[in-house]
């Protein structure tokens, strides 16, 4: 099984947050990757660069996007938890959460053009939000 995409892994880290309690972003890799029964290679496959691993990447940059929505937040350094918009979303039950569904919010489509540079030009952010699969660090290893 391949490694999910950052979208796919938005709705499981919101879930995760449901309880309101602050969350560390390395509990939230354990605890997704043991719950979609990830093999320790899977979890432990580097990108290109070795800086971390893929999936640690892809949750990452899941709870960036949650964040930049306004459906996660950070307390404190290095952790997050669930907001009231974030709990709203929540109980509509939605099947999946992605780019699509987080241009409804006003933060989100304000993050969005913040990676637009002043000439119109995309930034690199931008064009990888564009693309609504692959993270930055995919994209470069992909290029690389």
């Amino acid at each position: 099984m391949p490694l999910p995409d950052y979208q796919s892994l938005m709705l499981p880290l919101l879930q995760l947050a449901q309880d309101g309690n602050d969350r560390s972003l390395r509990t939230a890799i354990e605890t997704i990757g043991r719950d979609l029964d990830l093999t320790d290679e899977e979890l432990t496959e580097q990108l290109p660069s070795g800086a971390a691993s893929v999936f640690a990447s892809r949750v990452g940059w899941a709870r960036t996007y949650l964040k930049q929505s306004g459906l996660l937040e950070s307390p404190k350094r290095g952790l997050f938890r669930i907001t009231p918009i974030g709990a709203a979303l929540l109980r509509e039950k939605p099947l999946k959460i992605d780019i699509k569904l987080l241009e409804r919010y006003d933060a989100f489509v304000a993050f969005k053009n913040r990676s637009r540079t002043s000439q119109g030009e995309p930034t690199p952010l931008a064009t990888f939000a564009d693309d609504q699969r692959q993270t930055p660090e995919d994209a470069l290893a992909a290029a690389y």
